[in-house]
């Protein structure tokens, strides 16, 4: 199993953690520690995935649950006309994001915000979030990593100007947090609010040809 990157400094910190508490309490200070650092190894896991969607649909960025599947809801929603689908991420999926269509990605932007809840829908407009645009063929598609309680930090690889492929890997997000995809309103979507997805395979939503 690959361990993301962002997840090396967190192991590390809690197998010296680990090594000091063995050090002062002897054999048994050593098991938090060590439990601590494979609880972050499981957090920061990035299986390999297989896409099979088809050749014109959006994939999930993220593993999770749909939280919104239809119209845009609150106030932060990119300028144009679009539809949303927001998937919640808890601390027990994986974090890694992948990139949902193909393309070339023209804006890459942080936005400052708050930490609320992730599954609060007002935690799309508050929160603090990275916002990636992607052309894909002429249609842009955008995705938010957006923070919560726990996901203080985003990892974002992505940068404008790269050209980009359905599923790659482009970023992770720390510790519980939400996913925010718009898409046209030509776009079908095939998902359902409380529907399970998995990043890179499952099928959000299907582009015109």
């Amino acid at each position: 199993m690959v361990i993301d990157s962002a997840g090396w400094p967190f192991v590390g910190g809690a197998l010296v953690l680990a090594g000091l508490l063995g050090w002062w309490l002897g054999w048994w200070g050593v098991v938090p520690g060590v439990l601590l650092a494979v609880a972050f190894l499981f957090f920061f896991r990035d299986p390999d995935r297989t896409m099979t969607a088809q050749a014109h649909a959006v994939v999930s960025p993220a593993d999770g649950r749909v939280m919104v599947a239809g119209p845009p809801i609150g106030q932060a929603v990119p300028s144009g006309r679009w539809q949303q689908v927001s998937i919640f991420l808890s601390p027990m999926d994986v974090h890694v994001n992948r990139i949902p269509v193909s393309g070339r990605v023209t804006k890459v932007q942080y936005h400052p915000g708050r930490f609320l809840p992730a599954y609060k829908h007002e935690a799309g407009d508050l929160n603090e979030y990275t916002e990636v645009w992607v052309d894909h063929g002429g249609t842009p598609i955008v995705f938010r990593q957006i923070v919560g309680v726990l996901a203080r930090r985003i990892v974002c690889r992505a940068k404008e100007g790269d050209e980009v492929t359905a599923a790659h890997r482009f970023g992770v997000m720390k510790f519980g947090s939400r996913m925010d995809i718009f898409l046209p309103e030509s776009a079908r979507l095939v998902v359902r609010p409380n529907d399970r997805v998995v990043a890179g395979v499952t099928a959000i939503a299907m582009l015109s040809e």
